[in-house]
């Protein structure tokens, strides 16, 4: 069973390098655990036990300090960018219909629930498909 647990602990942790994700790494802990078991005993209960729990032991005490360092900023790219941006009408904007905002040099189809003309400042306030939906700045 030693080389089954060993063989195991090898496997997980190649998985692990190649993801880079923290997917298996508290899996081959618990197998390393449980080969260690093996030479002190033959209970394949044990050694599953074993694994188990060190299994989980080592992903509850780990899992929290992982999260601590991780960065869970999400920057804004491509189209997202423009939410809350300011924007110049280039093509009247009618109640309900279709215009044209120009926002960092690109022309995007734009709507809003009012009437806004060619000119006017306007803030994007999200993204629905590719249509930004805007209203007046000053609104």
């Amino acid at each position: 069973m030693t080389l089954f647990w060993f063989t195991s602990f090898i496997i997980l942790l190649l998985i692990e390098i190649l993801t880079i994700n923290l997917i298996t790494v508290w899996f081959a802990i618990g197998a390393l655990s449980s080969m260690i078991l093996s030479f002190s005993t033959n209970s394949l209960v044990s050694q599953l036990l074993s694994f188990i729990i060190v299994s989980l032991v080592s992903l509850l005490i780990t899992k929290p300090l992982i999260n601590r360092f991780k960065k869970f900023e999400i920057t804004p790219t491509n189209s997202d960018m423009v939410i809350g941006k300011i924007g110049e009408v280039t093509k009247k904007i009618e109640s309900n219909k279709y215009g044209e905002v120009k926002i960092f040099g690109n022309t995007w189809t734009a709507m809003s629930s009012s009437e806004i003309e060619v000119g006017a400042r306007v803030k994007v306030l999200r993204i629905e498909g590719v249509k930004l939906i805007v209203k007046k700045e000053d609104d």
